[in-house]
């Protein structure tokens, strides 16, 4: 329930980040104003004694994060990938959070697996081990498949997490909702929407069924991917709470000695990781969201094996395209151009001045080139990208809070391989190709022919709804004559347009 008694959770939170020495910790990485880090440390201090005490063998975040619940952990495993951001001490402390957390017992996973199958354990498999990841929302065990002898993996939720996630989430609407109350001008970045998406994005993380199917409509996606791979779902052995898959085998992506000592190229990796990324979101439109190095193997030939696939991003054909020219905008340095896009995606009010804004955005993209990564403070990036946004009146996009946020998290990861690596540079090519395939003649005679199919399957339909529209138009006005014609009129280009459509579509075809 969204009610005031989330205040205590809030209010806890803060306790807990300061009882756990986590808050000075958090402040320093941020780099905190002096000011904001004592008003921070004041109003908090009174209240530090109902803070969650932890495992004090933690680190200071990790063990606030783990501490509070999985919906901390989670934002966790996101600054994990961003060494720049919290620097590289606190992001390393943080990849604990990926898939090393406490474990529950083998007992309570067998049993899940009992009541959600509707069939003992050990008459599935022949081998069933002790925990080998466990993370925030649930943990893995290495099995063998008893009829065939398959080794696979047994993903199973942590017990009564549904209900502890719904705490956490409760609380962050009402969070959200307070801002919005007491600051008005926030309400340019959606905050309750933002959580709107967050919940529903987790919610689905919940039912490992929906997983189930993400990971088969995701591999059937990506089979002629080279150098990447994706585990087989075992359908028969999967339910709500328990998910069988193919097992991984490989080196963790976050051990960069295993990976040099595998003799991997972690430099081709971190592009590769990039690149894989972006063909997924902007050919497919569906995209691993979580794509930190928990999620990713190494296989022994050098293919990427991505798993977990709780939470999947999805963009439409239109979006991509718009996303897809930004990108291009900013790799060319074209700062009118990607001004330009975001007018006509409707991403800036009109009101506001596209030659202003591209300067704006000037100042954002040139610092980027002509230096590697390492040069590249993204919390100054990201700071600036903000007061732009502010500025200009941007909304936040809901349907691109996934990809962003991937964007992030990947990026980070392919720095975390190699810090040269410059996503720009990388992202090049594989940007440069979608433009060239989908911003031209052959997409519009593929839109065009896309439009048809759909107008013919209205065709039996379309005189009567014609008809209808004249009908309606004549009984509602005065002066009938002189308002048909505007309508006869749009028929008749809409049937010219479909003509000209049929023509170019033809010739572009031959």
């Amino acid at each position: 329930m969204r009610g005031p008694h989330n205040i205590w959770r809030l209010i806890r939170t803060g306790a807990t980040l300061e009882r756990t020495g986590a808050m000075g910790v958090v402040l320093e990485a941020f780099e905190a104003p002096k000011p904001l880090r004592i008003l921070a440390r004041t109003l908090v201090w009174p209240f530090r004694w109902i803070g969650i005490k932890g495992d004090p063998n933690m680190p200071p975040v990790v063990r606030a994060l783990t501490a509070l619940g999985p919906a901390y952990i989670k934002f966790g495993q996101v600054l994990s990938t961003r060494p720049d951001v919290v620097g590289s001490e606190m992001a390393t402390q943080l990849r604990v959070l990926q898939d090393r957390l406490p474990p529950f017992s083998v007992a309570e996973a067998k049993a899940a697996i009992e009541s959600e199958l509707g069939v003992a354990p050990d008459e599935i498999f022949s081998e069933f081990s002790e925990p080998v990841a466990a993370a925030s929302i649930a943990q893995v065990h290495k099995a063998k498949l008893a009829d065939t002898g398959e080794v696979v993996a047994v993903k199973v939720l942590r017990p009564g997490i549904e209900r502890a996630f719904r705490k956490d989430v409760d609380a962050f609407y009402f969070a959200a909702d307070f801002i919005e109350f007491v600051a008005p001008f926030s309400r340019r970045l959606r905050p309750h929407d933002v959580i709107e998406h967050f919940d529903g994005v987790v919610t689905g993380e919940l039912d490992l069924r929906l997983e189930s199917a993400s990971a088969s409509e995701f591999a059937s996606n990506t089979v002629n991917d080279a150098g990447f791979q994706v585990p087989t779902i075992k359908w028969d052995h999967s339910a709500r709470r328990v998910m069988t898959m193919s097992w991984a085998e490989g080196a963790a992506m976050g051990d960069n000695d295993a990976l040099r000592a595998a003799g991997h190229d972690l430099h081709a990796l971190g592009a590769r990781v990039l690149q894989l990324f972006l063909s997924h979101a902007l050919r497919d439109g569906y995209f691993h969201a979580d794509m930190h190095q928990g999620n990713l193997k190494v296989a022994a030939n050098g293919d990427i094996i991505a798993y977990d696939f709780g939470i999947m991003g999805h963009i439409d054909e239109y979006t991509r395209r718009v996303y897809a020219e930004i990108l291009f905008g900013f790799i060319q340095r074209d700062y009118k151009r990607v001004a330009e896009v975001h007018f006509e995606a409707g991403y800036v009010p009109a009101d506001q001045d596209v030659d202003e804004f591209a300067r704006a955005l000037r100042a954002v993209g040139e610092p980027i080139f002509g230096m590697d990564a390492t040069q590249i403070s993204m919390g100054r990036l990201l700071n600036y990208l903000f007061e732009v946004t502010e500025r200009f009146g941007m909304e936040t996009r809901t349907e691109l809070i996934l990809l962003q946020r991937t964007m992030v998290v990947v990026e980070g990861v392919a720095r975390s391989l190699d810090p040269s690596v410059n996503i720009w540079d990388v992202a090049k090519p594989v940007v440069g190709d979608y433009i060239r395939d989908s911003v031209g003649p052959k997409a519009l005679a593929r839109d065009l022919w896309k439009t048809a199919q759909v107008l013919s399957r209205f065709g039996p339909r379309l005189p009567g709804l014609v008809e209808s529209a004249l009908i309606k138009q004549i009984s509602e006005e005065p002066e009938p004559r002189r308002r048909i014609w505007p309508i006869v009129a749009s028929s008749m280009v809409l049937g010219a347009g479909l003509g000209i459509g049929a023509v170019y579509l033809a010739v572009t075809l031959l």
